[in-house]
């Protein structure tokens, strides 16, 4: 079946003229969605995108990914489609133009089936909104997806999209790529342009992939990376491609490692700790040096994250008149947003920067930092969510999450890699983060870790049931 092909292989196939982009979207418009995945599916448009990439032709500066099917996260704005922000409040809203993230997706020749789901404003890390079913994992889907990009990693999991971007502000790929068994991978901060909104003044939150393989993973980021002009924050360009970096070896590494929780006293599953030292001895295997690190950042950078992050659910108001078409969990953080004063922001960000500036220089001689992505395998959907008590909502999010947002808050590239199956079928993540602007590196020991893995644990041709 086309949907067995990962998204590289598929876009070799319309290159050998075996398929065509129209074929590639009819097969998956004909897939049904039973995780959650779409929000507003956009068949008829994708059909008609990609009939006028089919009568073009394959234009001879394509990328490896043109004519393969995708999604668009549901705060991304798209002209002339119905983006809800995953909000009642904006459930018939319709933007008359598009961001640069979905330019850059049509410009590569990549038809949208459809904006995928997301908790309201993506704040949640499970994706349960008023706007849509929530999205859940297909390896069981009485449990969540995770979030925020949760429809996203559904519909590559559940084969409904071969390839999709994401958002992560605090771990919004890597911890629906966790949920899903997907490789996840968050860039640099700056990897990847904000306009035109440059909505988070922060620079927390940055596009990134949800893909099956590494290398799937790497040609999306091809296609999303980029400066524009205007950007706050910007990357060195690469070397070459980013999948380019998946085929070199990464030479002999010096790999820190940790396993303690960074933004809250919390449990950790025995599953996650166990992949975790897989992921340790594999590296070994590998020839790298695997050595522990004390946490690199202090207890006390949490409330200045929380600050920040509910300033920045302040800034993402509803219209006029639908404030109580609003999540109690959203209206619970604007209130604590709207409540710090501008002073008390800049100070937060001040510090914040400042606790990021320690982290990276006790991790500058390491070239790669390996923690779990997650504390636990997925949990059953509504687990975490509790409209009654958003603050115990929050706190809960916190227990389940607790490293991803160190790699946010450092701007560092971070991956989550399917390593791991529970004995009852369920997906747990390992988390590789490298340096600032060494997206490459990271890629190169993901994909080998991935070609290992392969060979033993085969998470590249793993299925979930009823895909």
């Amino acid at each position: 079946m086309l949907h067995d092909l990962t998204a590289l292989e598929q876009g070799d196939a319309v290159r050998n003229g075996d398929v065509s982009p129209l074929q590639l979207v009819e097969h998956y418009a004909d897939r049904a969605d039973h995780v959650g995945a779409f929000i507003t599916p956009t068949h008829e448009q994708a059909r008609e995108h990609a009939r006028r990439l089919t009568e073009a032709g394959r234009p001879e500066d394509a990328g490896p990914l043109w004519g393969v099917p995708t999604g668009i996260k549901d705060l991304h704005p798209t002209a002339g489609v119905r983006t809800t922000f995953g909000s009642a409040a904006y459930d018939d809203f319709v933007p008359e133009e598009s961001d640069d993230l979905v330019l850059s997706i049509e410009a590569a020749g990549m038809p949208s089936l459809g904006k995928t789901n997301t908790p309201e404003f993506g704040s949640p890390c499970y994706t349960e909104p008023d706007v849509a079913p929530p999205a859940v994992t297909p390896w069981d889907t009485t449990r969540t997806a995770g979030g925020s990009s949760g429809g996203a990693a559904a519909a590559v999991a559940a084969r409904l999209l071969p390839v999709a971007p994401g958002s992560d502000g605090g771990g919004s790929i890597r911890i629906p790529a966790s949920c899903c068994g997907l490789v996840g991978l968050k860039p640099s901060r700056g990897r990847i342009s904000g306009a035109p909104r440059y909505g988070d003044p922060v620079g927390l939150a940055t596009a990134g992939t949800l893909a099956r393989t590494v290398r799937d993973a790497a040609a999306l980021l091809d296609v999303l990376a980029g400066r524009r002009v205007g950007d706050p924050f910007w990357a060195p360009p690469p070397s070459g491609p980013f999948l380019d970096a998946c085929h070199r070896e990464p030479g002999r590494l010096r790999i820190g490692r940790f396993v303690v929780p960074v933004i809250t006293d919390t449990t950790v599953d025995p599953s996650s700790v166990l992949a975790w030292d897989d992921a340790s001895r594999l590296l070994e295997q590998l020839g790298h040096d695997v050595e522990d690190v004390p946490v690199p950042i202090p207890p006390e950078a949490v409330a200045d994250f929380e600050t920040c992050w509910a300033v920045l659910t302040a800034l993402s108001p509803a219209p006029p008149g639908r404030e109580e078409r609003l999540r109690p969990l959203t209206r619970w953080l604007s209130g604590l947003g709207h409540a710090v004063s501008g002073p008390d922001f800049g100070l937060a960000i001040g510090r914040l920067r400042q606790h990021a500036a320690a982290a990276l220089a006790a991790l500058a001689p390491y070239d790669v930092v390996l923690t779990p992505t997650l504390a636990t395998p997925p949990v059953e959907v509504g687990a975490l969510r509790d409209d009654a008590d958003p603050a115990r909502d929050f706190a809960r999010q916190k227990a389940f999450t607790p490293w991803t947002s160190a790699w946010n808050v450092t701007g560092m590239p971070a991956v989550s890699l399917p390593f791991h199956l529970t004995d009852d079928g369920l997906p747990v993540g390992v988390m590789l983060a490298a340096r600032p602007a060494e997206e490459e590196l990271l890629l190169s020991v993901a994909a080998q870790v991935e070609a290992q893995a392969g060979s033993g644990r085969g998470w590249v041709d793993r299925h979930p049931p009823g895909w």
